[in-house]
């Protein structure tokens, strides 16, 4: 049947001039981490605000005008409405924020420092609340918190992601426990969105060139805070039936539609942030999905200001960080080189370089033919400062990705580590807020990183911290019953077994969560190895434990559907039917309930295939306790007095992994049995847990003030966006001359770095030397065409390890005086003994010149 054209207008909620305000409320996610907002929204109508997942925009929507009459007859509900908003504005125009403190106060130019400081942070999902359904897990909610903190701090940051017309799938279970999903719409125009127009009021629309065709997006804005978020969405009818799909569902699809949501995302992005006035100094991409922005840069300045790829690519490598989540290798993104091709035939000519250099750009051995385009490699050859997300994916991600920069240890590999956190005013719970302002003062708040404030915890008196832990945790309670009850009417289940839900956990009993994406790597029912046991452990009738899952598998993962099907199975069965249960359809409104009720987080992946983890960071706020492998975040926030460990840090190869779950699993039953239940239900005259509430008040004051995103986004300030954005200042200074001249001294480099050698090695140290002995050495080293200062040459030094490696280096520059014979130079050096054991020393040549991020960029060294 042909298309019916249709005339389209819009229908507003009809508020009365005295609650037009609520209309500006809604439209700023802003509310979302405010607890006097949320309780002004909840006044209006709390039963619609949690019919509508707690969207103001459709509760507005819902509300008969009877009732928007009584509201604005309510005195105290117009008073504190007024409170609300006039805080909004106030947040919104503020000019103390910690950027404006630290970057703007001494500034000359303010609007100048505002402009070298613009930021642009590229996501596919940003995990803002649940009435926004555009993330699928923990990459998400980290950029929805960097997000916020970015908003809170002040810092001059936009978002750009995709508006996904369909989301991340919505989960239900069917009789036998397997993973059913469902796809429903999104009602763009019942979210809190805003269209970007032209000045005549149509759409402002931008294109990407795919093969034989543009694809056009529509723009939309999210306002979070004082942070705009952008978000593309192609299904508009300029686009074919087959391209308005590119943005119906996140992580949809085969490799095919991949590359067309990265090109949109990428490219897409770019353009809608010139196409708004937004164009930034810096982009950061979050995970390798946003790499092709990369390129896109590189055309447009080329295009403006008539460089080559080589002179481009400088400027847009020092403007661009990168972080990366995954560490393992089959969970980066990597395309067929004939799909790259035929995406990009129609744009290589723009950029002037062949398909053997573009390619390589996304290969770690950019010779090697054979290996197809990655885009997590595109984003490092790209960025110039990269980093993983905890300390010891650092040190992963940096052994995953040693061969771009071939003959460099492992530790001098320029990835660094920034560890993730969570925003804590959003996951916080609305009690603890109270009782934080209370005993901590108001500070907690804008200065969650300020360790001796969180130390105040020690003033809450005990009775008051665990009172207020128990009302959460007997909302979790209810919370849970209502949703197995649902669930269970759901499916079909018989009356008895539905009256049942309403019996299952107690108020009281220690409570157990574990709640994530369900990948086999996370063994989710690591807890079941051994069911008799448990059974033993849950039914203690003086010292019950209960255990509450929630979680989706990847539509596509069967092995993931399976563990939540075997969960489904134990828990049905009457020795576990009243002590476990699993929340269907996990979001942010379940994480919610669940990281502010639960008395212990439970996390057992495999070590160290954990990037980070932030779930675990949530409970800590809200005074529960970490139960973990020693992986991702757990390995920096565990001091022994706050929670626990599983194991000490072991690894497993693949063939360990019956061994190892073994291994695992009776600790974790030994942790609880003997550790944790004890402490928990050991209870002094006045019924307090004292020693758990010590645990309790040791976590908050370890865990709060380091894994929040005010730590991680100051952190990203300081180490890679006012380094990139003045780096890329430096470059384009001078209509890109130095960009211009740095490209031209690297291709020398590269042309001549063959003939760099290291001739003779010379010193007059002996076989054994005291602790604080100096000894010199003298290197001769040929530099062919170089300069002396175009290299850098070192010692690099320290203690040998059995591996015959030296773990932890240290380097002394050598200098010449100009001896020289032929191209042969003379450097001298000199070590100093710091410490007793087994010494060595190695000379090495590295690339130097002042414009370069770092020296072991270009991935070039000399060893002697």
């Amino acid at each position: 049947m042909a298309t019916r054209p249709l005339r389209t207008f819009t229908v507003l909620p009809n508020l009365p001039p005295e609650l037009q305000g609520l209309q500006e409320l809604a439209y700023d996610l802003w509310w979302c981490w405010n607890h006097d907002a949320i309780s002004v929204l909840r006044r209006i109508d709390e039963k619609a605000f949690d019919t509508n997942e707690h969207s103001p925009v459709r509760l507005l929507a819902s509300i008969g005008q009877e009732r928007l009459e009584k509201l604005k007859e309510d005195e105290g509900f117009m008073a504190q409405m007024q409170r609300v908003l006039e805080a909004h504005q106030r947040y919104l125009n503020s000019t103390t924020t910690w950027f404006h403190e630290t970057y703007l106060k001494k500034a000359d130019n303010v609007d100048a420092t505002i402009q070298q400081y613009r930021m642009a942070y590229f996501s596919a999902e940003f995990g803002l609340h649940e009435s926004v359904p555009i993330y699928s897990g923990g990459l998400g909610l980290l950029a929805g918190d960097h997000l916020k903190s970015a908003s809170d701090l002040g810092l001059p940051l936009v978002g750009v992601g995709l508006m996904y017309r369909e989301g991340y799938f919505r989960q239900y279970l069917n009789v036998d426990g397997w993973q059913q999903e469902r796809y429903p719409e999104n009602d763009f125009f019942n979210l809190p969105l805003i269209a970007e127009t032209k000045a005549d009021g149509t759409p402002l629309l931008v294109g990407v060139p795919l093969p034989g065709r543009d694809v056009w997006m529509r723009i939309w804005r999210i306002n979070v805070g004082r942070v705009p978020l952008y978000l593309l969405d192609t299904n508009i009818p300029q686009n074919n039936a087959d391209d308005r799909q590119i943005t119906a569902r996140l992580y949809g699809g085969d490799h095919d539609m991949r590359i067309r949501q990265e090109m949109v995302l990428g490219i897409g992005g770019i353009r809608a942030l010139r196409a708004l006035g937004k164009t930034p100094s810096v982009c950061h991409m979050n995970e390798g999905h946003s790499a092709f922005c990369g390129l896109e840069r590189i055309r447009i300045m080329m295009d403006e200001h008539g460089l080559d790829f080589a002179a481009a690519r400088e400027a847009v490598t020092a403007g661009t960080c990168f972080t990366t989540h995954t560490p393992v290798p089959a969970g980066n993104d990597v395309f067929a080189p004939q799909l790259i091709q035929h995406y990009f035939a129609s744009y290589l000519p723009a950029l002037k370089i062949d398909w053997n250099e573009f390619l390589g750009l996304g290969r770690q051995n950019a010779r090697d033919f054979n290996e197809p385009f990655c885009m997590t490699v595109l984003a490092l050859r790209l960025s110039n400062i990269s980093n993983g997300v905890s300390k010891l994916h650092g040190k992963v991600s940096r052994n995953m990705w040693k061969a771009i920069w071939p003959n460099l240890p492992d530790s001098e590999i320029p990835i660094i580590s920034i560890t993730n956190g969570v925003h804590t005013r959003t996951w916080m719970a609305g009690d603890y807020s109270q009782l934080y302002d209370r005993y901590l003062g108001g500070q907690w708040e804008q200065k969650p990183t300020d360790h001796s404030i969180w130390n105040r915890v020690e003033n809450i008196p005990n009775a008051e911290l665990w009172r207020t832990h128990e009302r959460r945790r007997e909302r979790l309670v209810v919370f849970a019953r209502k949703r197995v009850h649902a669930q269970l009417e759901r499916r079909g289940a018989t009356p008895s077994e539905i009256a049942r839900a309403d019996e299952i956990l107690d108020p009281e009993a220690l409570t157990i969560g574990f709640a994530r994406r369900f990948a086999t790597y996370k063994r989710g029912t690591l807890i079941f190895r051994n069911l008799e046991r448990l059974a033993s452990i849950l039914n203690n009738k003086e010292r019950p434990v209960q255990i509450i899952f929630a979680g989706k598998a990847h539509p596509r993962d069967h092995g993931g559907k399976e563990l939540i099907a075997e969960i489904i199975h134990v828990c049905r069965r009457p020795e576990f039917r009243r002590r476990m249960c699993f929340i269907e359809d996990y979001d942010i409104n379940v994480a919610r309930f669940l990281v502010q009720g639960v008395d212990v987080w439970l996390n057992n992946p495999r070590r160290p295939l954990e990037a980070s983890g932030t779930s675990g960071m949530k409970v800590c706020i809200n005074g529960g306790l970490n139960l973990s492998i020693l992986d991702g975040w757990w390995c920096e926030g565990y001091s022994g007095d706050n929670g626990w460990a599983i194991g000490a840090g072991e690894e497993y190869s693949d063939n360990d992994r019956t061994y190892q779950d073994d291994i695992e699993s009776r600790t974790l039953y030994d942790l609880i049995e003997q550790e944790i239940v004890p402490l928990y239900y050991n209870r002094t005259a006045d019924g307090l847990p004292r020693g758990w509430i010590n645990f309790m008040k040791n976590s908050i004051k370890s865990c709060c003030p380091m894994f929040n995103t005010h730590r991680q986004v100051e952190e990203y300030m300081r180490l890679c966006y006012a380094p990139s954005a003045d780096r890329y200042a430096q470059l384009v200074a001078d209509n890109l001359k130095p960009a211009a001249e740095l490209s031209q001294w690297r291709r020398k480099l590269m042309r001549e770095w063959s003939q760099v050698r290291v001739e003779l090695v010379e010193a007059d140290g002996k076989d054994a030397m005291r602790v604080g002995a100096e000894f010199e050495v003298k290197a001769r080293v040929s530099l062919g065409n170089l300069a002396p200062d175009d290299v850098e040459v070192q010692l690099f030094h320290g203690i040998i390890d059995n591996a015959g490696e030296i773990p932890q280096p240290a380097t002394a520059a050598m200098l010449t005086n100009g001896d020289k014979a032929g191209a042969t130079w003379l450097f001298k050096g000199k070590i100093r003994c710091q410490n007793s054991g087994h010494y060595g020393y190695a000379v090495r040549v590295l690339p130097r010149n002042a414009k370069l991020g770092n020296p072991f960029e270009p991935g070039l060294v000399c060893w002697g």
